[in-house]
């Protein structure tokens, strides 16, 4: 069994690493003239961009294949502001030379749209404003040409105080998205609302890979085991490996933040029941230190009796 392992969005171990430069709606708004905000805007997302290639062409060196895009790279993207700005064809060379390096490269790259995207919403412009922004998440991924599959990780999204009726909800919207948004989803357990079990059943019920995240089933998951759970979510998976989310509680009273580095104690006991399934997976590290806390768990698992580190971020068992 291999697995790969990768990190989000900011690169630490490189100068200026971080391709999530933005500006608020406020100062955006301060800006007078439409062309003038523009050319702010453009000068911002040149930077992320150029800044995502050099975390691309590092994540080459240092052999990560497994790598997550912040959702932050177009400023305000999603906002009327910027709603006659074509991003996309302006800087067409950009998304071209990304999308050419992942594919070269047979790197796996997502990104996870923000806790505001909610298809169960209520409220139809939250529902508007989801469907949105998944869109534009799809449209940088056809951007960079990358095939149509799994890219984009989200949650099912509030209990709004009745969890048949919501999950139910959810399901009826992600029936009528469009394929070249459905078929990029995938769905999360939470930490608070919805269980590894709750996911997993929405999941089979409409054809849908689930991520598992084991930090949030540690926080909710009424009593669910993971070693009954683990071989229905790999069936959720057909055209890649599944794929698990992992990081470490800040603190004992902060049991959902993310710590800064992984505890391998908290990964361990996973990984050996995984084991006995005999089946590669890829985790994405989910810890505040990014890749510096990928090496530093690299390093720890590669000296643990039973585990061949095989490359600089896959181990096999």
């Amino acid at each position: 069994m291999k697995v790969r392992f990768g990190y989000v969005a900011i690169a630490l171990d490189i100068p200026s690493g971080s391709p999530n430069k933005t500006i608020t709606v406020k100062l955006a708004e301060k800006i007078a003239g439409e062309n003038d905000r523009l050319n702010r805007f453009r000068r911002i997302l040149r930077d992320n961009l150029d800044t995502t290639l050099r975390i691309m062409r590092y994540n080459i060196l240092r052999h990560i294949f497994v790598y997550r895009f912040t959702s932050k790279t177009v400023p305000l993207a999603t906002h009327p502001l910027a709603e006659h700005w074509n991003y996309l064809a302006e800087f067409n060379h950009y998304w071209q030379e990304i999308g050419a390096l992942i594919q070269q490269h047979q790197m796996r790259v997502s990104a996870h749209p923000d806790h505001y995207t909610l298809l169960n919403s209520l409220d139809p412009a939250v529902l508007s404003a989801s469907i949105k922004d998944l869109e534009y998440h799809a449209s940088v991924f056809e951007a960079m040409g990358l095939p149509l599959e799994p890219q984009l990780v989200i949650h099912t999204g509030g209990l709004y105080k009745d969890k048949n009726s919501s999950i139910e909800r959810f399901i009826n919207t992600y029936h009528k998205l469009p394929d070249r948004i459905k078929k990029r989803l995938m769905l999360e357990n939470d930490d608070k609302s919805y269980t590894a079990a709750d996911v997993l059943h929405i999941c089979q019920k409409v054809g849908c890979p689930m991520v598992l995240d084991i930090h949030h089933h540690f926080c909710n998951h009424l009593n669910a085991d993971l070693k009954v759970l683990w071989p229905q979510i790999i069936e959720t998976w057909s055209t890649q490996p599944p794929k698990i989310h992992l990081s470490s509680p800040k603190t004992l009273q902060q049991i959902r933040s993310h710590a800064d580095y992984i505890n391998i104690e908290d990964f361990l006991p996973f990984l050996w029941m995984a084991k006995e399934y005999d089946y590669d997976f890829d985790v994405m590290i989910e810890a505040k230190q990014k890749d510096l806390a990928l090496f530093r768990l690299m390093d720890q698992l590669a000296i643990m009796k039973g585990i061949t580190k095989v490359d600089h971020t896959v181990i096999e068992l």
